[in-house]
């Protein structure tokens, strides 16, 4: 069963400072605390991320994780490539101009292998959208200060 969850929000940082955020992969256990680990296998020409490798843990679930990542001038777009706790993840950032800032609107749907409570599901799902929402709003406020 596909798990969804999506939230809206804006960030006190351009939208270039906020797709800095979301390619540098290799930072993201520095503001995601579900993500354990991170390191990019392989790169697209322009040298953006391609697929990523990365150790993730939420809700009690650990799991290793290779996703691939496509990008444009304003989104950020994920699918997953292998995994042992999930049977596909698809991911989205869409980050659009909003004044000084940034608007980033955040979809994740997923599907487990596992079937797991319906409580922790949703434990999971509120995790996922605090993580996209205040992790990812701190680091590109922080890196906007630089």
């Amino acid at each position: 069963m596909a798990v969804n969850a999506r939230t809206e929000f804006d960030v006190a940082a351009p939208p270039s400072v906020v797709m800095e955020v979301l390619m540098d992969v290799e930072a993201l256990p520095d503001w995601s605390s579900a993500h354990k680990a991170a390191k990019i296998v392989s790169a697209h020409e322009d040298g953006t991320p391609d697929q990523v490798s990365m150790t993730v843990s939420a809700v009690g679930v650990n799991d290793d994780q290779t996703v691939s990542y496509v990008w444009t001038d304003n989104t950020c777009t994920w699918d997953l490539v292998e995994s042992k706790m999930l049977a596909s993840q698809h991911g989205v950032y869409t980050v659009t101009p909003n004044g000084d800032g940034s608007h980033v609107d955040f979809e994740l749907e997923i599907d487990l292998k596992v079937k797991l409570p319906g409580m922790l599901i949703k434990r999971g799902q509120k995790t996922a959208v605090e993580t996209a929402k205040k992790g990812l709003t701190a680091e590109c406020e922080r890196r906007a200060k630089l």
